[in-house]
């Protein structure tokens, strides 16, 4: 009696006496698909299923911190990043209850500094963040010594060494001080390709993931829009049935002349009660439709004022407001969202800051200008062109006028193929305004660059580049230099 009293406790307790180990278990699976398809509901119930059955298996906790990383990021909620900030370190503690001598022991906590790296420098919280990019990287380093072949190590080591490259100079303190870190977009991108190409042959539960972000190193820092898209396209995503998936797709694919494909691809996206609120989608399909002139594109910009909880994005939704009443002929509408922008919102990003300065200026956009780059981001480039094409800088009563004219030329006629006739524009940009105030003139020598790279004509790119980081506009300066810096470390 009492051996089968016993063997009936010991029976009971036996999941909570199996050794805490790092398994991917089906129910981890489908809790990794389901957190980053942005089911989060879905997610936490599977995650407590999996602590209460199989408390041993420590996965969990880094699935779910997935689910506070996506939610912060997209998001943006100072409420939300106060309140949950301090789970870093519980999971942390979790992860290392583990088994050492497992490469996920390291990794796991890797990523999740990572994760909260990323998420701490969004909200400007640049010490913290730059101190748990060292101790990732350090982390990551002792790994990858203990553990070579372990896949998930180079994915967040291409992130790491993308993200030291990207620093702007005033921040490079940061990394230098706390991490030691050394790296730079190229590196960044040859590990991201490496485990991409490997994830194409072999099982690799981090395959979405590391094509997601491969594809936006490509198009946010090597200005690669089509390579971008291919790797999209070759990693097979679900845009209909995963949010996250359409929303990079649809980025993607209005950065590489796809913008009607980008406003169907988001007027189809997954929503409903299963799926967290993202209302960045609605910023990106009522952006989508302003770059098509469609007269509908206020309804989204308004919907994402009225859900977002961030302060980010504020200023620059007005202003895509003022430009909607602009281009449709209401400047009382333009003045009216125009000043909205000097009340509402932060200036924290460059798009935020460059909305308060246009609100700042004297003078109104100019509706030619206006027209011709909405349909110039949209891929329309023929249409862009004819806004411009029966006009001379001598039609621009203003300084800033003219110069962008021929700033919006060189940039449409780069988008025509029409290089030779792109690059005497850029060059009278340059001419004209390497020592203003605005950014087309710093923009024109980046762009220049590229087309001589495209050429193979490395040293006139090489020239270009440099030219590029000797200009120093008040907008957009580190996103223009660090792509310099990028195109300079190609050629080397």
């Amino acid at each position: 009696m009492q051996y089968a009293t016993f063997l009936l406790l010991f029976l009971l307790m036996a999941p909570a006496l199996r050794a805490e180990r790092f398994e991917f278990t089906p129910d981890v699976r489908t809790a990794y698909e389901q957190a980053t398809s942005l089911r989060f509901t879905e997610a936490r119930a599977t995650l407590a299923r999996i602590k209460k059955q199989d408390p041993g298996n420590l996965v969990a906790y880094h699935i779910e911190n997935y689910l506070d990383f996506l939610n912060l990021y997209l998001n943006q909620s100072p409420a939300d990043y106060k309140r949950l900030k301090t789970n870093e370190e519980i999971r942390i503690a979790k992860i290392q209850r583990g088994d050492a001598n497992s490469p996920y022991y390291l990794y796991a906590q890797a990523d999740i500094r990572l994760q909260w790296a990323l998420v701490k420098l969004r909200f400007g919280d640049y010490l913290a963040g730059f101190n748990d990019v060292s101790k990732a990287h350090k982390l990551l380093k002792k790994n990858q010594e203990k553990f070579p072949d372990f896949l998930p190590n180079r994915k967040d080591l291409g992130v790491l060494y993308a993200l030291a490259g990207t620093v702007p100079d005033n921040y490079k303190w940061g990394v230098k001080l706390l991490s030691g870190l050394n790296g730079s977009v190229e590196q960044g991108r040859r590990e991201l390709a490496a485990v991409f190409q490997h994830a194409q042959q072999h099982e690799f539960i981090f395959k979405a993931e590391t094509a997601v972000i491969y594809a936006t190193v490509l198009l946010y820092l090597e200005n690669k829009s089509e390579a971008a898209w291919r790797v999209l396209q070759q990693a097979n995503l679900e845009p209909d049935k995963n949010p996250l998936h359409c929303y990079v797709m649809s980025d993607v694919a209005m950065r590489s002349g796809r913008n009607d494909q980008a406003i169907e691809q988001l007027l189809r996206r997954p929503r409903g009660k299963s799926f967290a609120e993202v209302p960045q989608f609605d910023f990106l399909l009522g952006l989508a439709k302003l770059r098509r002139l469609d007269a509908d594109a206020t309804e989204w910009f308004q919907r994402f004022l009225s859900r977002h909880r961030g302060n980010d994005g504020i200023k620059e939704t007005y202003q895509k407001l003022a430009w909607h009443e602009l281009v449709h002929g209401n400047m009382i509408g333009y003045q009216r969202y125009m000043q909205l922008v000097l009340e509402k919102g932060q200036a924290t990003t460059g798009n935020d800051k460059d909305a308060l300065q246009e609100a700042r200026s004297v003078q109104p956009a100019d509706v030619r200008l206006v027209k011709a780059r909405l349909l110039f981001d949209g891929g329309y480039y023929r249409q862009a062109h004819q806004q411009l094409e029966n006009q001379s800088a001598h039609d621009f009563e203003h300084e800033a006028a003219r110069l962008e004219y021929f700033y919006r030329l060189g940039r449409i006629l780069h988008g025509l193929e029409r290089y030779d006739e792109a690059l005497s524009y850029y060059d009278q940009t340059v001419q004209q305004g390497r020592n203003a105030q605005w950014f087309y003139a710093c923009n024109a020598a980046l762009q220049a660059g590229l087309i001589c790279e495209t050429r193979r004509d490395y040293a006139r790119a090489r020239t270009y580049f440099s030219l590029c980081l000797s200009m120093n506009p008040q907008e957009y300066k580190s996103e223009l230099h660090q792509k310099a810096k990028s195109g300079l470390a190609r050629l080397k």
